[in-house]
């Protein structure tokens, strides 16, 4: 069932992330509608999880609530209807973990799960149920196994292989959500499947042919951030559409931050965190944007100010994801960082590789270096001569990163076990890159275990 001409065109702009003009749009649909009360539930739930903004919170969880009741209520009988239940819950439960509420939205996520299962059996030709099945099936089916149990005893086992199936039908042919779908599998496929090419070729043809959607800009921009490439990263930053109807994306401002750090801007990396930090309602990336704050201070040789950001990381914000956790074990851990390997790793992550490796050869380890410096020096090094295409020089590298590591509670020697792996998986030397994934998988504590973890998970089931 398609969506009616109005409902589309609302859907379109809130794609672009102008939900003002969504809403506008929306007023000539019956309000009672099962479209209706679906686009509606999507501008209501975009708005609150760009914002993060708590007192949207409640108002927001209520209105999803009386749609629900709406829908429950409505005598049409389609796939569009039921459908949107799932839909609708499904958002429910992401809004109810963002903001603390982690039972309630366990919850929400096994009616919205089961829900989704009758659509796409009721209706197997249903494309966009088998997006929301595919997505939910992918994402329970990859958790680290510390976070699965308690989805099984919910009786969500979850499938990537499922998943997978799923998500490629609905980007792959022609329904009322498949851009969202197109952009979703090629998001996991990026992340989960070393496809980032292909990821950034979609992105960047879409953002040519949309170039006032706001979410094109974004996903050009965390692409190219992502691939290391700066420059691009940063000019598709400065021609994002802005003005009256965008939502505000205080987000971008946090990237566009550590953007400028990779380049040593300090001052202009400052100034877009401090914005980020003002204009931001949420609790999540707070620790991070203080500890970037830190280091553009340190960096440019403002002690004080530096000091004063170091205490804030500590100030408020959350640790759920990996960066705050980085964040604020660097506060706690109280060991001070090496102004060298900090720069080689910015100088790594912006894509200056020749630059990275120049400011390693000035830093020299002794007997008195921290065993932590000790195991980033070979790591960083790895890295740039990976990124270089170096492959050999990398494979020796992380071998000795993972030599010297022991069971050191840092990230170097998991994600040398990791990166290894994926290189012996590429020259299809399969029992190797498992030995591998298996190492990385060890490791029982470390900044980045659990994207870490799911990463050399999913490499295995490839292999197996």
């Amino acid at each position: 069932m398609l969506l009616p001409s109005s409902a589309a065109r609302a859907y379109a702009e809130l794609l672009k992330l102008r939900p003002g003009p969504a809403r506008q749009l929306l007023r000539t649909e019956p309000g009672h509608a099962t479209a209706t009360l679906l686009v509606q539930d999507c501008i209501d739930f975009t708005e609150l999880m760009l914002s993060q903004d708590a007192s949207r919170y409640g108002a927001t969880v209520a209105a999803q609530d009386a749609h629900l009741a709406q829908l429950e209520k409505s005598s049409e009988k389609s796939a569009l209807r039921e459908y949107a239940r799932a839909e609708i819950r499904l958002h429910q439960a992401a809004a109810q973990v963002t903001f603390g509420h982690e039972v309630q939205g366990a919850w929400s996520l096994r009616q919205a799960y089961q829900q989704m299962q009758t659509v796409v059996k009721r209706h197997p030709t249903y494309l966009p149920a088998r997006k929301t099945l595919g997505l939910m099936q992918f994402f329970i089916g990859s958790l680290p196994e510390g976070y699965r149990w308690f989805l099984k005893l919910l009786g969500l086992p979850g499938s990537v292989e499922a998943g997978l199936s799923n998500l490629r039908a609905a980007a792959r042919q022609p329904n009322d959500f498949q851009p969202e779908a197109r952009i979703l599998l090629a998001l996991v496929e990026e992340t989960y499947y070393k496809k980032p090419e292909e990821a950034l070729q979609l992105v960047t043809r879409l953002h040519q042919q949309q170039p006032d959607n706001l979410l094109y800009s974004y996903l050009l921009i965390s692409l190219n951030k992502k691939q290391h490439r700066t420059a691009a990263a940063l000019a598709a930053y400065r021609a994002r559409p802005t003005g009256a109807g965008y939502v505000s994306l205080p987000y971008l401002r946090h990237m566009a931050a550590d953007l400028l750090l990779y380049q040593g801007d300090y001052a202009a990396s400052r100034r877009e965190n401090e914005l980020f930090l003002q204009e931001f309602k949420g609790q999540h990336y707070r620790k991070d944007a203080f500890f970037k704050l830190y280091l553009a201070a340190w960096l440019s040789g403002e002690a004080v100010a530096a000091e004063q950001y170091r205490r804030q990381i500590a100030s408020g914000g959350r640790t759920v994801v990996e960066e705050d956790t980085y964040a604020q074990r660097f506060f706690e851990g109280k060991l001070p960082l090496n102004r060298l390997l900090t720069r080689a790793r910015l100088q790594i992550d912006g894509g200056y590789y020749h630059e990275a490796l120049a400011t390693l050869d000035a830093f020299h380890s002794t007997t008195a270096t921290p065993l932590r410096d000790r195991l980033e020096e070979p790591y960083r090094r790895a890295r740039a001569w990976h990124l270089l295409g170096r492959l050999d020089s990398a494979r020796l590298l992380y071998a000795r990163t993972i030599a010297l590591a022991g069971n050191a509670p840092y990230y170097f020697a998991p994600q040398s076990a990791l990166q290894l792996g994926f290189l012996y998986q590429a020259e299809r030397q399969s029992n190797t890159a498992k030995v591998y994934f298996r190492k990385a998988l060890s490791y029982p504590k470390h900044e980045y275990k659990n994207s870490t973890d799911t990463k050399a998970k999913l490499a295995l089931k490839e292999l197996e």
